[in-house]
């Protein structure tokens, strides 16, 4: 009876013990063992027509992207046009590509006013504005950001957002969504759970969208709802309707405007009142997004060949929460990015202009990738396997996601290399080459290398 419960006891213990192992490090499913032969760059598979605009899905079950652990899509959204509320059980990442517009991601437990102190400053409203602002309902809403061409933004996951265009060209933004991340404990299949409209009639990809977007509203007892909202039937129906000629993006009946603070004011006194109290950013406070396409702000910078600005945890402390981080690239006409190797994670790479000769080697020294990419077109970097990039006649920009929110990457040529770290006798016995060539082989190409490095940057050496 004792040898039993020893051995009762024993399993138990074995048991919990596996399963917090399992709780820490998740192990990846079949799909995500970054077992094939070939990358090659890709483009959407599932388009998705609406109203106020388009949703493109690349290929999820392609083996490239189910390695990654990640699922990526492209809106665009007309002018006037409003992407509607909508959350998701894993984290997501942004890329601004073109146009402007508003949006909102909504944090539960938040207040619904964004209040800036304006010390010293007066607000001038003409009599017009004030009969209208007496005249109108009172609405208070979280903040609203501003969002523009190179900016990132960071959507946590289960975290309601719309966003609005209301600029005067399309706006389209480019993101991926890791559905691997610990956040997600449903499964590898992305969803989005839709608080209005839904799926477009597409044909045969129909059935395809109602298995990724949902209405979550539409299965609720209308009674249910009437009653928890305290409002009649009527507008519940209207909020159960999925409209599906509108589609998941809508067109709004008249130019939206929203209470909105000034964005450089807001920010410099949320700054200050910071470095006032010493408080760190909560998550109401915090920041959704930076912008990428400043040469000031560059990590990387060479005269000959182009610049690198990268958006980790240290920028965009939110990341830190969220794992996930953001490089935006620019090469000059024929320039070279130095093979290197990603230590800390994946890189999606999208192409946003120009060209370039991409190439991939994994551990078995086979070329999984050795393709010319062109704009639009997107492609996966497994970790830990080695890549490099020339950059085509009219150069190549590109914005590469992260599964990693500190990303650190290992070069083979220049001044922050592997190779010249090493020790010549190393390097001489390694190659079987003389002195003078290991010499050449370590100091040549780092000569010429002109870069800038910021601290916490992801290290990349570019070479002309």
């Amino acid at each position: 009876m004792v040898a039993f419960k020893f051995l009762l006891a024993l399993s138990l213990a074995l048991l919990v013990s596996a399963a917090v192992a399992q709780t820490r490090e998740p192990r990846l499913t079949q799909g995500q063992q970054c077992r094939f032969q070939r990358i090659s760059g890709a483009q959407p598979s599932l388009r998705l027509q609406s109203e106020g605009g388009i949703t493109e899905l690349w290929d999820e079950r392609q083996e490239q992207f189910q390695c990654a652990g990640i699922v990526a899509m492209r809106s665009t959204i007309r002018p006037n046009g409003l992407s509607l509320p909508n959350y998701h059980p894993s984290p997501r990442l942004v890329y601004i590509e073109r146009g402007q517009g508003l949006i909102s991601i909504m944090a539960p437990g938040c207040a619904e006013t964004f209040q800036v102190h304006r010390s010293q400053r007066t607000i001038e409203r003409t009599e017009a504005s004030e009969q209208q602002e007496r005249g109108s309902v009172r609405d208070l809403h979280q903040k609203v950001h501003r969002i523009r061409q190179g900016d990132i933004v960071a959507i946590p996951s289960g975290a309601a957002h719309w966003c609005y265009n209301d600029g005067s060209e399309d706006l389209v933004a480019v993101s991926i969504n890791d559905v691997n991340h610990l956040s997600n404990q449903l499964d590898q299949k992305f969803r989005a759970f839709y608080l209005a409209g839904g799926v477009p009639r597409s044909g045969q990809q129909e059935q395809q969208a109602r298995q990724t977007f949902h209405n979550i509203f539409r299965a609720f007892d209308a009674d249910l709802l009437s009653e928890a909202f305290n409002v009649p039937q009527e507008t519940i129906r209207r909020m159960q309707s999925e409209e599906e000629e509108r589609g998941l993006i809508v067109m709004a009946r008249e130019r939206m405007r929203f209470v909105r603070p000034d964005e450089e004011e807001g920010e410099q006194e949320q700054r200050e009142r910071q470095m006032d109290n010493g408080l760190e950013e909560t998550l109401c406070a915090m920041k959704f997004r930076t912008n990428v396409e400043s040469r000031r702000e560059a990590d990387i910078f060479s005269r000959q060949a182009g610049r690198v600005n990268v958006v980790d945890r240290n920028k965009l402390p939110i990341l830190k929460y969220m794992d996930l981080s953001a490089e935006k690239g620019n090469l000059y006409a024929n320039a070279l990015v130095s093979p290197d190797w990603s230590m800390t994670g994946h890189t999606i790479v999208y192409v946003t202009r120009g060209d370039a000769q991409i190439q991939v080697v994994d551990h078995n020294g086979q070329a999984l990738m050795n393709d010319r990419v062109n704009q639009g077109e997107m492609f996966v970097v497994p970790q830990y396997y080695t890549s490099t990039a020339r950059a085509g006649n009219n150069g190549f920009e590109w914005v590469a996601f992260k599964t990693t929110g500190s990303p650190m990457r290992s070069p083979l040529a220049g001044y922050t290399s592997v190779i010249r770290a090493m020790p010549l006798q190393v390097i001489t016995n390694s190659y079987q080459i003389s002195p003078n060539q290991a010499q050449a082989l370590k100091m040549n190409r780092a000569a010429r290398v002109s870069c800038c490095l910021r601290e916490g940057g992801d290290l990349r050496c570019l070479c002309c």
